[in-house]
């Protein structure tokens, strides 16, 4: 059920350079949440930013909920400047998260930069439904900038850094930590980051007879499907799904799904 609440802010501490933790008291918005799901949460209560921000739900449970966030606007430098105990206009939960099947061996978690967000929420989904907990690839661009790593740990997660300038881990992409993890038909994976990396993690598991899915990211202005802001391609061939609102018909979505680049084939 989506919720359109005022949250009291819990706290909204810096977890890195330029990265945010946001703790708000929503009980009904935590209960209804399920992981890989989204918010909108209004930056400013005046008119400026006019637009709502999307933010994916990073924890959940009990009577609180938390996004984390990237510095990178003006919505989100609003964002940074509340303090404990203001109120945050909240709408969701919103779109459809991950799903848990549990014919696999193997569940990996493969999270770049901020799309680390919604991993956390989803380790512990996981735990919960499969009674292990899963490998987990975090990937950034240096070691200031990795995100959640101590959240994973707490989880008795098996944690794989890799950064691109080699300063924590390994040295290079979050494709060649996936790589050398050898997923196989037995595998699921589930990824969220940047497009490219998880274009290539998309690639990683066809070529291993792996299964995916990804969650995406987008600019919206409605979060409701209504504006079309936030469509992409796909590989489907039905005539009305060949392009699909990231909003709606996910943020999550099988990874054969999307048309990550024009060579892209369709499935069955």
């Amino acid at each position: 059920m989506i919720h359109l609440l005022d949250c009291k802010v819990l706290s909204n501490d810096e977890v890195a350079p330029g990265h945010r933790r946001l703790v708000l008291d929503g009980k009904a918005i935590a209960e209804d949440t399920c992981a890989g799901q989204f918010c909108m949460l209004e930056s400013s209560p005046g008119l400026q930013p006019f637009l709502r921000r999307p933010m994916s739900i990073e924890r959940f449970g009990g009577d609180s909920f938390s996004v984390l966030y990237k510095i990178v606007g003006e919505g989100t430098r609003l964002l940074g400047r509340i303090q404990p105990g203001d109120t945050v206009n909240v709408q969701g939960p919103l779109g459809n998260g991950f799903s848990i099947p549990k014919e696999f061996k193997r569940y990996i978690l493969v999270g770049g930069g901020i799309g680390i967000a919604p991993l956390p929420g989803l380790a512990q989904a996981l735990i919960r439904e499969t009674g292990t907990p899963p490998e987990v690839i975090l990937a950034a661009r240096s070691r200031d900038i990795l995100l959640c790593q101590e959240d994973f740990t707490r989880m008795n997660c098996p944690v794989f850094l890799v950064t691109d300038d080699g300063s924590a881990g390994m040295h290079g992409f979050a494709s060649n930590a996936l790589e050398a993890r050898k997923p196989d038909k037995n595998t699921l994976v589930y990824t969220c980051g940047p497009m490219i990396m998880m274009g290539a993690v998309h690639r990683i598991c066809m070529e291993n007879g792996s299964r995916c899915q990804a969650s995406l990211e987008a600019n919206m202005a409605c979060g409701d499907g209504v504006c079309m802001g936030c469509v992409v391609e796909t590989t489907l061939q039905e005539e009305f799904r060949r392009m699909v609102r990231v909003c709606h018909e996910g943020p999550v979505f099988d990874s054969r799904d999307i048309r990550w680049n024009t060579g892209t084939p369709a499935h069955d």
